[in-house]
């Protein structure tokens, strides 16, 4: 097909329809669907490489597709974030200017406004766009796109250029989209704060839902768990029949029956067994140390000009630390990062590393050191020349480079490939302190998981430079390391302390508001104060028998589903699977709800301690 649409005009908005899409003999798509309601915002997730970006070209009109339908209605305008960097305008805010509609076409407030969110300063309005960065380009690129008001907004990975504070302002910005978006994001609590609903490219097919990204997850391993108990059950039923057919073929007298088990084999469906997606599975080791202080950081200054990127700058490493170095672009975090494993020497000041200390490095600009002519394989064992050829290999394999993908150049290996042959080095080499430099840059949502697990369970010190507030946020952060103010400052505690306490500066004036609110408590008579507790406590109470009965009917429901599986009753089937997985739905928003509740009746104990 040439990619053609089809126009109609009703209620509905973008419909997808039976879709096919192949390259060459490898299937992306197919006969997926998918139907979105009016002001949707969808979340689009998938493994990388399995089509989410290749439906976005196919929406756009940029790609062709086999076979089936995609619908719109009249005069509905489809946005999309450019990755091309071709710019026409003298100056920023000229080309932002671009991206207004017809009727706005004077309303550079409107543009202003965008670029001050996304990290340009007033002074760099009137600067050409061939002066920034690509990173920078990108967001220019993202200001025009969002301030031209398209009937569906497409973003694909919008945060990946963007530091903390200017994916905190998008988050605001998307939440008020009054019309219909779909996103693709790696950054999960990103993309669950601003979509309303998810869908999943997996297996070749689309699964939506209403909701967050982990309910669809869930309902996803719930599925295929029951698919495979089913496809299993059939399995052995087939085996009995067969071997009857089998046993008696032969004999006469039981001719008729044989017969009947042969027509009702062929009648009986057979569920295909599932392929295992491969998935990263791996854990950085540990080389043990007795030290205390990994690290002692004191008076260190840098700067590539007179002008100082940070100075005076003091930081103890302890051995289960774990310490993010957070700020807006631009400001020195990589660099002293780079400063702080002694691949940039400072101006001022010395580190200096505990004898034992062994450090394992992820840098952004590591990856342009990676030798293009070698192979994977080559390039993680001359990491560790004492390992054997099967440990690189093994090691290999947990990073999705099993068999002969080990044997491919580097040359070939795409930004996410190459980020994850970095991390096979680290793994090759025992470590107890880890610096890592944006670690989840390139990689889908899954191996971010993968990630944050096992930073998690090392037992060494982690210090990391990230712009996501869910890693930030699961790490457990000690100490952050904040470029803020024209100053570099060391906040003993974790993100949410810091928010609360601190702030980010651009958000000095909403700030302060949720600070009013929270502390509301402080003005609340203690009479008062009782009651709302008592009545905090009440529902909790009604929400765990809620969470009792639901585990209970959960329970029912599941052996009830284990039981017709040997019938193979495929309507009951169905009917009981959609139950499971509405009932374990339901569960999950209780505990939701009861986390939060627990987390208001904690701030009332918290007001009391003060």
């Amino acid at each position: 097909m040439t990619g053609d649409y089809d126009l109609f005009i009703g209620p509905g908005m973008l419909q997808i329809s039976d879709l096919h899409k192949s390259f060459s003999n490898h299937v992306l798509l197919d006969g997926v669907s998918l139907q979105m309601e009016p002001k949707e915002r969808l979340g689009l997730v998938g493994r990388n490489g399995h089509g989410k970006s290749t439906l976005f070209r196919i929406i756009l009109g940029e790609e062709e597709y086999d076979s089936g339908t995609l619908t719109f209605p009249k005069n509905y305008k489809v946005g999309h974030l450019e990755q091309h960097l071709k710019f026409t305008k003298p100056t920023i805010l000229e080309e932002g200017c671009l991206g207004l509609p017809a009727t706005e076409a004077d309303d550079h407030y409107k543009v202003e406004a965008i670029l001050f969110g996304l990290g340009f300063t007033q002074q760099d309005l009137s600067r050409a766009p061939q002066e920034f960065s690509g990173g920078f380009q990108i967001r220019l690129n993202l200001a025009k796109v969002l301030v031209s008001k398209p009937n569906l907004l497409l973003l694909d990975e919008p945060t990946n250029y963007l530091d903390i504070v200017s994916v905190r302002w998008l988050t605001q910005f998307l939440n008020s989209w009054p019309h219909e978006m779909i996103i693709i994001s790696h950054d999960r609590e990103f993309m669950d704060s601003v979509t309303t609903h998810t869908a999943a490219i997996h297996r070749q097919q689309i699964k939506r839902i209403k909701g967050p990204t982990h309910k669809l997850y869930a309902q996803i391993i719930e599925e295929e768990e029951i698919h495979e108990k089913t496809r299993a059950n059939e399995e052995k039923k087939r085996e009995k029949t067969q071997a009857y057919i089998d046993r008696f073929r032969a004999k006469a007298s039981k001719a008729k029956g044989v017969q009947s088990k042969i027509k009702l084999l062929e009648k009986q469906p057979q569920l295909q067994k599932l392929d295992q997606i491969e998935s990263l599975d791996f854990e950085f080791r540990y080389e043990p140390t007795h030290a205390k202080h990994l690290a002692q950081v004191s008076g260190v200054s840098f700067g590539y000009t007179d002008e100082l990127l940070f100075s005076d700058f003091d930081l103890q490493i302890s051995k289960n630390d774990r310490i993010a170095i957070i700020g807006k672009n631009g400001k020195g975090k990589s660099t002293l990062l780079n400063v702080l494993a002694g691949e940039i020497q400072p101006n001022t000041g010395q580190i200096q590393m505990h004898p034992n200390t062994v450090l394992g490095y992820f840098g952004q600009t590591n990856i342009n050191r990676l030798t293009l002519d070698n192979t994977i394989e080559k390039e993680v064992s001359l990491t560790n020349p004492d390992l054997g050829r099967t440990v690189v290999r093994n090691i290999c394999g947990t990073m999705m480079f099993s068999g002969d993908k080990a044997e491919k150049p580097i040359s070939v290996l795409s930004g996410g490939e190459k980020s994850r042959v970095l991390l096979c080095k680290i793994l090759a080499k025992p470590s107890n302190l880890l610096f890592l430099d944006e670690p989840t840059n390139h990689l889908d949502m899954e191996s971010i998981d993968a990630l944050v697990e096992s930073i998690q369970n090392y037992k060494g010190a982690v210090v990391v430079v990230t712009h996501s507030e869910m890693l930030l946020r699961k790490l457990g952060m000690t100490k952050l390391v904040v470029f803020q103010h024209n100053n570099i400052d060391v906040f003993p505690g974790d993100y949410d302390d810091f928010l609360d306490k601190v702030g980010w500066e651009e958000e000095a004036g909403t700030q302060k508001k949720k600070k009013v609110s929270k502390n509301k408590l402080e003005f609340v008579n203690k009479k008062e104060a009782q009651k709302e507790q008592a009545k905090i406590k009440k529902q909790m109470s009604a929400l765990e028998k809620t969470i009792e009965k639901l585990e209970s009917d959960f329970k029912t429901q599941s052996q009830k589903l284990e039981s017709v599986t040997e019938d193979t009753d495929f309507n009951e089937i169905q009917e009981l699977s959609e139950s499971v997985v509405s009932i374990q739905s339901k569960i999950d928003d209780c505990f939701e709800e009861l986390s939060e509740l627990e987390g208001v009746l904690k701030s009332f104990d918290d007001q009391s301690d003060i």
